[in-house]
Order: structure tokens, then sequence, then C-alpha cells
């Protein structure tokens, strides 16, 4: 994937060089189960934020990342180059329907960080809280991407030069299916789920949720699709590069691998081939009318 030389968006927050948030193994507990029971049970993120705020016993500010080494600044780069291609993917878009776009924030953090929906852990993955409408990665879980997509070199490459090699389309596509909860956000699609959410069981919750990650889904393929009209930045292999990230974190995939069963009752972000499929959906037609995974029966 070409990505070098773009422009890099100013709304990047780079927070890896603070400790996030400082707290007593009880509060920290507290503060991951209610981000979890927001992520994963539907809690409202304003409610989340508040039962944070109840346990922590101490927070500190986080603070920005000083002399940061060749791979952090690369990681940073790459990061804010593709958060302002979605910005230049969505503006147009937005301008078209007589609205204007507003970009998130996205945060790079290390280890713990504090958001508008509580304490989250980079072990959780890469988040988007409408809370205060940011987006939240830990570069390192690109290294696990990485090795978890089966890409490896030499040992003693550096993050740097294997960033070259493969994997960057897929982090791109990860990067696009959280700022698609952003526009799920600020269309007022997000609380509508949650309204219907708590309306109704378990399993229907679920199914709402992955008809929301299925959106999403389909709005990174929005992304790609317009940002190639605009920058020609695809290469051979980076398509299928993405279809393979969605197959792996597919629930069925994910499920089968941890427990060697697959329940769909549960699955919160769909199937492999539900997420390949909407995934390509927007990819082939650019177009949000294409995106409504709500109101078709078959997923």
């Amino acid at each position: 994937m070409r990505w070098k030389g773009r422009r890099v968006s100013t709304n990047l927050e780079d927070r890896r060089g603070g400790a996030g948030a400082k707290a007593g193994g009880i509060s920290i507990l507290g503060l991951i189960v209610a981000f979890v029971a927001w992520k994963f049970f539907g809690v409202d993120p304003q409610q989340a934020y508040q039962a944070t705020q109840q346990v922590t016993a101490q927070q500190s500010t986080a603070s920005a990342l000083e002399n940061p080494t060749p791979e952090q600044q690369e990681a940073a780069n790459f990061v804010g180059t593709i958060l302002a291609d979605t910005e230049d993917t969505w503006a147009p878009i937005f301008k078209q329907k007589g609205a204007q776009y507003q970009s998130p924030k996205l945060v790079l953090f290390s280890g713990v960080v504090n958001s508008g929906c509580g304490t989250a852990q980079s072990a959780m993955g890469p988040f988007y809280c409408p809370a205060d409408q940011k987006v939240y990665i830990d570069t390192s879980f690109f290294q696990q991407m990485r090795q978890e997509l089966g890409v490896s070199g030499e040992q003693n490459q550096t993050e740097l030069s294997r960033r070259d090699q493969a994997g960057d389309f897929a982090q791109a596509y990860v990067i696009a299916h959280e700022v698609g909860h952003h526009i799920q956000t600020i269309t007022g699609i997000s609380e509508q789920v949650q309204q219907q959410r708590s309306q109704v069981g378990k399993v229907e919750a679920n199914q709402l949720s992955v008809r929301q990650e299925l959106q999403a889904d389909c709005f990174a393929g929005i992304w790609a699709h317009h940002n190639q009209q605009r920058t020609q930045f695809l290469e051979q292999g980076d398509i299928a590069e993405a279809m393979d990230a969605a197959h792996k974190i597919g629930d069925d995939y994910l499920q089968k691998r941890s427990t060697g069963q697959v329940v769909p009752d549960s699955f919160t972000h769909g199937s492999s081939e539900q997420r390949q499929r909407w995934f390509e959906r927007g990819w082939q037609t650019g177009d949000m009318q294409q995106c409504d995974t709500f109101s078709v029966r078959q997923l």
C-alpha cells in the first residue's frame, strides 16, 4: 500500500509517553469491567463513564511521547496519514448530502488509556468511544495483527522495515472500520441501535450489534473505494489482505480457534463470510445506501 507523502491528520493525539491511568488493582478491574459492559453488552457509554469515575482511585494525564524512535514515529505517521485519508474521503460525501463532516480524534496509547467510555487496556484492541468521539489504538496491536495474519520477516528486521512488506492495508482497514463507528455516531445510527438493544433480549441485542459492526465494515470499504479513486494508493494484494483480515476477525473464526465451537447466537461482530462480504460491498459500490445492514433480512 502506498501511503507515504500524503497529508498527516492534525486530529492525532499521541499519549504513548504517559501512563494513561493510575489506580489501585480493584479500581482498574472495575474500570475494565465497566468498559467491557459498554463494548459488549450495550451499556450506555455515558453511564459507563460515570461508573468508572466512581471507582477510579487516582488518575493521571498522559503526556505526549518525547523523542520517539524511528519505528514509533513511523507508526504515528502511518496512522495519521490513514486518518487524514478518512477525513478526505468522508468530508465530500457528507457535503454532497448537505452536511458537514465532523472528524474524530484518534488517540495513540500504550498499555492503558483513559477514554470517555472508561479505562481500557491494549489487550482489548482498537476501539471507538462515542462518548468523546475518539478512536483509540495501541500501535502494538499492529505488530500482533501482522503475526496473526501470518506476516513474518527476518528476526533482525525492525518494525519500520517490516511495515513496508505486509499488513499495512489490513491495519488501515481496522482504522477505517473504527472511523465507520464514528460515522454511525454522528449520523444518529449508534443511538438508535442502543435504544433498540435496551428493549430486546440478549440474542436480539447481539444481532443488532452484528448489523452495526457489519455496517462499519461496509463503511471501511467505502473509504477504500473513494481513497483509491483519489490517490491510487492500492497495490497488488492489498484487497486480498483486507479480506484475510476480515476473515480472521470473524466471530466464527475466533470462537472456533479459542473454544473449538461456534455459537452464532453469541456473535457480536459477524461471521468471517459476512465481514468479508460487507467490506466488499462498500469497496465495490462506494455508496452509503448500499451499507444499510439494518433493512436487509439476510446478512
